[in-house]
């Protein structure tokens, strides 16, 4: 039974439920008798663009070893970042080694004023309008980090709070907009002379 010739050659793609997108690729050694050992650390950072994020940090012989390695370590350490009206619910100051991190919130139009790491964590993760500002280092794997603990930061109770007040906010300007559209100019006694 002969297979036919498209089929036999298509690959079969796995299409993953998470974004993977690598940071940054570094070429480690470490020096043994007789030379050095050169590896590859790899930082990857993986999120479904739907409130979950997370990153992984692998070394490897070789670089798409390392990207599956950091991948798979991600995949352990998943966490889910509050996103209201697309973007964080309030603001937070994080320090993670040199590292220190202010994220605010972003009215809407704004889009993400980051750069590197923070905009790659913030883009996976779903959020749409923020504001940040990373100071002390440029190191990725700090900053990264920072990140990742200032989105698990959030606290379910204040978080419960700012989504009903936007929830009552996003209602009220809904309803001044409908009734705005429904009332008409009404006809005055100048008119009717007119005519």
């Amino acid at each position: 039974m002969a297979l036919n010739s498209e089929n036999r050659f298509k690959r079969t793609e796995n299409k993953s439920e998470f974004d993977e997108r690598v940071i940054e690729i570094s070429r480690v050694s470490r020096v043994v008798k007789g030379g050095r050992r050169i590896r590859f650390r790899v930082l990857v950072v993986i999120g479904d663009r739907n409130g979950r994020v997370s990153y992984g940090i692998a070394k490897a012989n070789e670089i798409a070893v390392a990207v599956k390695k950091a991948v798979s370590q991600a995949k352990k350490r998943m966490i889910n970042v509050p996103i209201v009206n697309e973007t964080i619910p309030y603001s937070v100051t994080v320090e993670e080694g040199s590292a220190k991190l202010f994220l605010g919130p972003a009215s809407q139009g704004t889009s993400i004023v980051a750069g590197g790491a923070v905009r790659v964590m913030a883009e996976l993760s779903g959020i749409k309008n923020i504001l940040s500002k990373v100071i002390g280092t440029s190191n990725k794997i700090n900053n990264v980090k920072a990140v990742y603990k200032a989105f698990n930061s959030f606290d379910d109770d204040k978080v419960s709070k700012v989504r009903s007040f936007s929830e009552k906010k996003v209602k009220i300007e809904k309803k001044n907009t409908k009734d705005k559209i429904t009332k008409q100019p009404k006809e005055t006694k100048i008119d009717k002379v007119k005519e």
